[in-house]
């Protein structure tokens, strides 16, 4: 892990728990967004704060962590556009396995397999780099799950007219005449032309 990921706040230091089955640390963190964390419509915007309450815990194959996120996201309504907000409390738990533990099932994994999806199963594992957990790809994942996939600022939110845009939930009787396309013809009739107005004079 390079020097600069040694410092980001989403790295965390298990050395007090390695190689210790039993032991135990808790620890709260607050972070900033690096960048969006979530969708196309609503995200945990860039710099806004990410609260972390985090449970460390010494297994056997390595370090497991349980933690709650709590942060406030925004975005679009999706019916109508508005503006959003949606309070998070995310839950999360992993595993970080001691490198020795994933390679070994790895192994195990494609022997099993007849070597296939080798690469595969070992991008789903997360894996300490020495004593070290980074934090982030797994908040991301865990925020991203829970986020709404519509958002609507009201459970009953009409939306936006489809013929003009206007905004339906600030005038619950706007509507528009349509006329049938096979009478199109016929309407055209009444409008009166330049030679009706000739004649009338």
């Amino acid at each position: 892990m390079a020097a600069a990921e040694l410092e980001s706040p989403w790295v965390v230091d298990t050395r007090e728990l390695v190689r210790r089955p039993g032991s135990m640390r808790e620890l709260s963190r607050t972070v900033s967004a690096p960048e969006r964390i979530g969708t196309d419509v609503i995200a945990i915007q860039a710099d806004h704060t990410v609260e972390m309450e985090l449970r460390l815990e010494s297994v056997v194959e390595g370090v497991l962590v349980t933690g709650t996120v709590q942060a406030e996201a925004s975005g679009l309504c999706v019916r109508c556009l508005d503006d959003v907000g949606e309070t998070l409390e995310v839950f999360f738990q992993e595993l970080f396995a001691y490198p020795e533990r994933a390679s070994h099932h790895s192994a195990v994994a494609a022997s099993h397999k007849g070597g296939k999806d080798q690469q595969t199963d070992e991008e789903e594992q997360h894996v300490l780099d020495g004593d070290l957990m980074d934090l982030e790809e797994i908040v991301r994942d865990a925020v991203v799950t829970a986020l709404p996939f519509q958002p609507v600022c009201q459970d009953d939110c009409p939306g936006l007219c489809s013929e003009c845009g206007a905004r339906l939930a600030d005038d619950p009787d706007h509507h528009h005449d349509v006329i049938d396309p096979r009478w199109s013809a016929l309407a055209s009739l009444s409008v009166p032309t330049d030679d009706d107005e000739k004649k009338r004079n």
